[in-house]
């Protein structure tokens, strides 16, 4: 009887901590190391550094991205992940939205970058990916 409790009381012990490794994963999120404030977005989207202009696009919007060492470090950090100079990347970021000032130049909307959440590759499969240069595919007209 003393055996039958014992290997039940270890069944028991496997049981619930295999559940509890479970669980961790499925509690597993980004967190940002500050609070947004009632002025800042946390937005996903493509990034892409070209020719000394910064933008980032979401699924509805193009975005300038106003320049600052957050810049600096996103783009240090996108470089790996490119294969040509126009590659996008897919990036996570606390930012400041804010429109252009008349008298400037450049997008229409802009974003400052506040922290860099994620950074990885962007699907090539995408067909919402803005790709500059030649198409070997293009027909010429």
């Amino acid at each position: 009887m003393k055996k039958i409790i014992s290997l039940l009381a270890i069944v028991i012990v496997l049981v619930s901590c295999k559940s509890d490794k479970k669980n961790e994963v499925e509690n597993e999120v980004e967190t940002i190391e500050t609070p947004l404030t009632s002025d800042e977005s946390l937005v996903s989207g493509n990034f892409m550094y070209y020719a000394d202009a910064a933008v980032f696009q979401t699924k509805s919007e193009l975005f300038g991205v106003v320049e600052n060492q957050m810049l600096q470090d996103l783009i240090i950090q996108s470089e790996p992940l490119k294969t040509d100079a126009t590659d996008e990347v897919k990036v996570t970021l606390r930012v400041k939205k804010s429109k252009k000032p008349e008298n400037e130049e450049g997008w229409d909307n802009r974003i400052e970058i506040l922290e860099i959440i994620k950074v990885s590759m962007a699907d090539p499969n995408d067909n919402n990916i803005i790709k500059l240069g030649k198409d070997s595919n293009a027909k010429n007209q």
